[in-house]
């Protein structure tokens, strides 16, 4: 069997950190598989889709490295999806509604009160073929509601106790009972279709294999499933990978713009430690930095993934980043460096890259190394001390041993008192490199000048 996934994002806002790890899930998989990587717009949301967020959206999955094989766009396929609602209509798996909202919230509430379980009762399949056109004929716009199969003939309409059950790639055997659901509006007054209804025809007509999803899905399915055998197609596999939630356990917001991928991006993530943490939080397998895709995929197995809820927490992926960042060679960040204006080569690199969280700090230290600062004198003495005993140029990493050795020997100063005073000189700051590589960077010239300030 061919492998194909999809991801399916609506284009209604940006791509936030809980759609990234769905996303990274798929592609992986995929990848692992020899599989395909579909990118569909669910964007049958007239109002609130734009090309603005879809662009937005194939921008973010390029950064991320996640490519896809293919892409569609759901407002391409309406005429698609007239024709199947065409044919379930005649086949009585559609029917018409034509209750408004505050009467189906009314009726809700009857039936709570009278404690029965509020979904809806079917009225409109009890409505005579005149009832129906005389309603239609007020100017009464219906709704279509998917028959879900929970009665034993299709004379009967009440619900009964009905199983739909698959074995979940995450969570194992699942089930659902049909018997305790609505049945699903799947075409809006409007003529507008919901999601449920567009999802599967597309699974279908690309032959999807493999679903990966939230958890939050998991009741959709049940109902998916038997839209799937209503339109004669074999469900595909199900997984549904447990949802994100903050440090403190609580869910998410997607309005939180610094937790998009563009707010990820412009706050200087790497987007293989992004992809990285997206793999693996709320996995058995330990929070790393990969340095490929193909490194992640190799590892990947639904088996790993926890179904408690996974914790996202930025500080995690602070310390994820500045580890990538350590593993990276000069060649892996030349441009990235030019970009930010840092020259120095390789050795600058090898000399603050343990320093960084973000590669934008960089620009901070070649700043350190090159340009204007304002050194901190904390004993005037002492640096002028350190001052006479400069070595002349040409500088190596065993300058700063040796000149270090020098001044110590004159001025007595040892330890903290010793280093500390020349890396405030030096460098402006109380912590940083070693200087030893810092130092022939930074130069005599410049060196002797901040001694001197």
């Amino acid at each position: 069997m061919s492998i194909a996934v999809r991801f399916a994002p609506s284009p209604t806002g940006r791509l936030h950190i809980g759609n990234i790890r769905t996303a990274v899930l798929n592609y992986l998989f995929a990848m692992q598989s020899g599989g395909r990587f579909l990118l569909r717009m669910d964007d049958t949301d007239r109002e609130r889709s734009t090309e603005a967020f879809a662009e937005g959206i194939r921008r973010d999955l390029d950064w991320l490295g996640l490519t896809t094989d293919w892409h569609a766009r759901q407002s391409d396929r309406l005429a698609r999806y007239d024709e199947v609602a065409a044919t379930l209509k005649a086949s009585g798996h559609l029917y018409p509604c034509f209750e408004s909202e505050d009467e189906l919230e009314r009726r809700r509430k009857r039936q709570m009160a009278r404690g029965l379980p509020p979904i809806y009762d079917r009225a409109a399949l009890k409505l005579t073929e005149d009832e129906r056109a005389g309603m239609l004929a007020e100017g009464r716009v219906p709704h279509w509601r998917l028959r879900l199969p929970n009665t034993e003939t299709d004379r009967e309409l009440k619900p009964a106790p009905t199983i739909v059950s698959w074995n979940d790639l995450v969570r194992g055997d699942q089930t659902v009972d049909l018997g305790s659901l609505s049945d699903p509006v799947l075409i809006r007054a409007d003529g507008t279709y919901l999601y449920t209804f567009t999802s599967v025809i597309d699974d279908i007509d690309f032959a999807i294999t493999h679903i990966v999803r939230g958890g939050d899905h998991i009741t959709n399915t049940g109902v998916q499933i038997a839209l799937f055998r209503a339109l004669g197609a074999e469900p595909p596999a199900f997984g549904h990978h447990s949802l994100l939630v903050d440090s403190d356990g609580k869910a998410l917001s997607k309005r939180i713009d610094s937790l998009s991928v563009e707010g990820l991006r412009e706050a200087g993530y790497e987007p293989m430690a992004v992809v990285s943490h997206a793999a693996l939080v709320g996995t058995s397998d330990a929070i790393a930095p990969h340095t490929s895709l193909q490194d992640l995929a190799e590892n990947f197995a639904f088996s790993k993934i926890s179904v408690a809820p996974a914790r996202f927490d930025v500080t995690e992926l602070d310390g994820l980043n500045a580890r990538f960042l350590h593993m990276l060679t000069y060649d892996d960040v030349a441009d990235g460096l030019s970009a930010l204006g840092v020259s120095g080569g390789e050795p600058f690199w090898l000399a603050v890259r343990g320093n960084l969280e973000k590669l934008t700090d960089a620009a901070g230290w070649w700043e350190v190394v090159a340009g204007d600062i304002t050194p901190v004198v904390e004993n005037r003495a002492f640096l002028d001390a350190a001052a006479r005993h400069l070595p002349a140029e040409p500088w190596d990493e065993n300058t700063w041993g040796n000149w270090t050795a020098a001044v110590k020997q004159t001025t007595g100063a040892k330890g903290r008192a010793l280093f500390h005073p020349l890396r405030l000189a030096l460098t402006g700051r109380e912590a940083g490199p070693e200087l030893k590589a810092l130092l022939p960077l930074i130069g005599r010239a410049r060196a002797l000048s901040r001694l001197a300030a």
